[in-house]
């Protein structure tokens, strides 16, 4: 069957297509996706303005008729900090629902974490015991650490490198004060959350997910995705300290031209790589591996397991109302 996963994330928006069933590895089929950063669509209120209202309900359009178009069985969508933490998250929502016919399952900061665990546990199988995962978003950073396929302790702090980025480094470089006062931030915030997972023990395994702990990694050597997804990329926490200085004195302009930076997140590598440093000291790792399998992997594994124990269901409520393959292109509603 073919399945689709909508994610909506705070940088990206992007509809993954992937061929799988039951008991096998999802194979990716096509993507469609466009940077979108809702955090830079913020009113002072906290909203989501009509201008960043409009361009996701055209992007969910397009991925609904992309959807269609290759003949998925199957749709997800969600929705993660960029919508949660906004003032009008549920008009957004509403509104997503009203003019493209779309349910965004809204995931909770807990959610997305355990989610994610449970893909990289996939990933790396039982022999990897305890997993500690960590992923940087762009307005949110997740932890989670346990034993099983779902974790034992998954938490969620407003540590993503967008939401960093916009509000503790305005400079182009920014300044030295200004990256001192945001490491302490990020110590700060990350010490009572850091105690919790100490009480869990050690675990034998540190992964970091997501599009950040990739770039930091190819930025420190790791393979270029052209390589495959089965090349071992770790990212040591001694390079990373070296490049987080490197970064701190760069431009934007100058940063772009990392290898595995993209032009769209270029401005926000810096904060990511203070977030990844502190992460990795007070863990108290000297490296982690990257693991290619995050968040959608792990709903679609998901899913399939759903349909493996319980059969044909009728959708969650993080799935399309219908599945997509079965209707003509939804009307845009003026």
């Amino acid at each position: 069957m073919r399945l689709g996963v909508l994610d909506i994330g705070s940088n990206t928006v992007h509809l993954l297509l992937v061929d799988a069933h039951p008991g096998a590895r999802p194979v990716p089929f096509a993507s469609h996706k466009r940077p979108l950063s809702l955090v830079q669509f913020l009113d002072g209120d906290g909203n989501i303005n009509d201008a960043g209202q409009h361009e996701l309900v055209e992007f969910v359009l397009e991925a609904w008729e992309f959807a269609a178009k290759h003949k998925a069985d199957d749709l997800l969508a969600f929705c993660t900090s960029a919508i949660r933490e906004a003032t009008n998250g549920a008009e957004v929502l509403a509104r997503v629902k009203h003019e493209t016919t779309v349910t965004l399952r809204e995931l909770t900061g807990s959610e997305e974490a355990s989610m994610t665990f449970f893909a990289v546990r996939r990933w790396y199988g039982w022999g990897a015991g305890p997993i500690l995962n960590l992923d940087i978003g762009g307005g949110s950073f997740e932890m989670a650490l346990g034993q099983d396929e779902l974790p034992e302790l998954a938490m969620s702090v407003p540590l993503g490198a967008s939401r960093l980025t916009r509000d503790w480094l305005p400079g182009d470089p920014p300044s030295a004060k200004s990256i001192k006062e945001l490491r302490r931030y990020i110590r700060s915030t990350l010490k009572p959350a850091v105690r919790k997972f100490e009480k869990l023990g050690r675990p034998n395994h540190v992964a970091g997910t997501s599009k950040t702990f990739r770039s930091l990694a190819r930025i420190a050597g790791a393979a270029p995705s052209a390589a495959g997804p089965y090349v071992k990329r770790e990212l040591q926490a001694l390079d990373l300290g070296l490049w987080a200085q490197r970064v701190s004195a760069m431009e934007i302009g100058d940063r772009f031209h990392l290898p595995g930076v993209s032009e769209a997140r270029a401005p926000q590598v810096l904060a990511g790589a203070l977030v990844a440093e502190a992460a990795l000291e007070m863990f108290e790792f000297a490296s982690m591996e990257i693991c290619p399998w995050a968040l959608r992997e792990g709903l679609i594994l998901r899913r399939l397991d759903q349909l493996v124990f319980e059969g044909p269901l009728d959708p969650a409520p993080h799935v399309a109302q219908r599945p997509p393959a079965q209707l003509q292109s939804p009307e845009k509603v003026s």
